[in-house]
Order: structure tokens, then sequence, then C-alpha cells
């Protein structure tokens, strides 16, 4: 009786622990962003993709959910950001990259569509589409800070990154943008004890270290997009980006 006992009791604890293994959760790693953060043209390519090589994969998954042509405004009013936080769960990462499709003065138009109100307070400007709809726009740092506060709401770690320096080199040194979306994006980052990674400067300085003509070689159509070889430049540099944050456990999945 007694062994019979001992052997429903360690057949208890065996199932307990299967049970608890199948239903460990296995922590994702969700990019958002634009083009530059993925990209379904043959030619060119966004980080997003070419940044999962540099993961252990069988310990956590890593879902580019960017979309090409995509601000903080339209990615967030076309219920992109709704899918992507109505799966996250505590112990995931978010990545938020946007800057290239904000810049545009916003209103109802094809050019002004995606564009938002520049800095990162609250000011707002009020449209109405010609279907009668209304849109209340906001600042850049307004639609940063709201997905930095409802990824920690689900219990996810947001890690603000600053956009990828585009092709544009002034007297032998590549534009940057830290004197606005790349500050913006910093900026809301510290306001709300987010992580930060300045991507922007990061891969500034390998451009400025190689130079215009090799750089050119990342860039086949324009000044913004580039090649697989530009976008696994700009991967290494986030996760270069993601080693050097101090308590941030994203880095404990990078490979070694």
């Amino acid at each position: 009786m007694k062994t019979t006992v001992l052997k429903l009791a360690a057949g208890f604890v065996i199932i307990l622990i299967a049970s608890a293994f199948m239903f460990q959760h296995k922590p994702a790693l969700h990019t958002i962003g634009d083009s530059t953060v993925r990209n379904s043209n043959k030619e060119t390519w966004g980080w997003g993709t070419p940044i999962a090589a540099l993961f252990d994969t069988t310990r956590i998954d890593v879902e580019n959910n960017a979309m090409a042509g995509r601000s903080t405004r339209t990615y967030l009013s076309e219920g992109r950001w709704d899918k992507v936080l109505a799966v996250l769960s505590p112990g995931d990462f978010v990545t938020i990259q946007f800057g290239h499709n904000d810049g545009s003065v916003p209103d109802t138009t094809k050019a002004g569509r995606r564009g938002v109100l520049k800095g990162t307070g609250e000011e707002t400007k009020v449209l109405t589409w010609p279907d009668g709809k209304v849109e209340t726009v906001h600042t850049y740092g307004w639609y940063l800070r709201k997905f930095v506060r409802e990824a920690k709401a689900k219990g996810a770690t947001p890690i603000v990154v600053s956009m990828i320096p585009r092709n544009i080199f002034i007297n032998g040194k590549v534009q940057r943008a830290d004197q606005d979306f790349g500050k913006w994006a910093a900026e809301i980052a510290k306001e709300e004890h987010a992580d930060f990674i300045d991507l922007n400067r990061r891969s500034a300085d390998k451009y400025d270290a190689l130079g215009p003509e090799k750089v050119k070689l990342f860039f086949p159509g324009d000044h913004t997009h580039t090649n697989l070889e530009g976008a696994k430049l700009n991967a290494a540099s986030v996760a270069e980006g993601i080693v050097a944050l101090k308590d941030c456990r994203l880095k404990d999945y990078l490979l070694k």
C-alpha cells in the first residue's frame, strides 16, 4: 500500500513538473516601426529581419511587426499597435522605432496623412476627413509615450530606438537626427524611464568610419532604405545597444 502511494505521489510530481515546463512562457521580442525595420521589397531590407539571427530563437521568439510606410500616427490609427498589444505578455520586449514617415505637416492629404506634430508636448491638431471622420493628431512624443506606457501596462519591456540614419553626408559626415526625431525619442525614453538605444548615433558613427562611397553601396534605390548588408549593419548596432542597456534582460537572449 505504502509503495503504491509513493508511486502515485511520484507520478503526480512528474505531471506537475511536466505541466509547468509545457506552460512556461517563452518570451517574445516584438519590433514595431516602418520600412527601415521591415520591408518586403526584394532589394531593400529593414533591420528587424536579420536581427532574428542574432538571438537564440529556441529561447525567445522574434516577431517583426513593423510595416512599410507607417508613422507613429498611422501605426496607431490603422489598429496595428492594438494587434501587438493584444498578444503582449509579461516578460516580452518591444522595440519602437519611428521617424522616417512622421515629418510631413499633418493633414488629410496623401502627403500629410502620416504627419505628426513636432516635439514631445501635448499639442494637438483636429482634422476632419472628407467622410466626416474627426481625427485628433498628436506630437511624435505623445505617440511614443502611449506605446511605452501601454507596453509597460502589459508587463512587457519597451525599448525606444532612434531612427536609422539616411544616406545624406554633409562635409564628409552623415546627417544625424539628434536635433529632431532622435532627440525626441531620447527625451521620451528618459521621461518614461524606458530603455533607449541611440541607433541613429551608433550607425552614423559606423557610416562616418566607412565613408560616403562605401555607405552608398548599402542604399540601392534611395537615401533611406538599405540592402541586406546595410540592414545587417543596423541590426548589429541594435544588438550592441541592447548589450549596453544596464538592466534589460533582453541581452540574455542574444547569441554569444
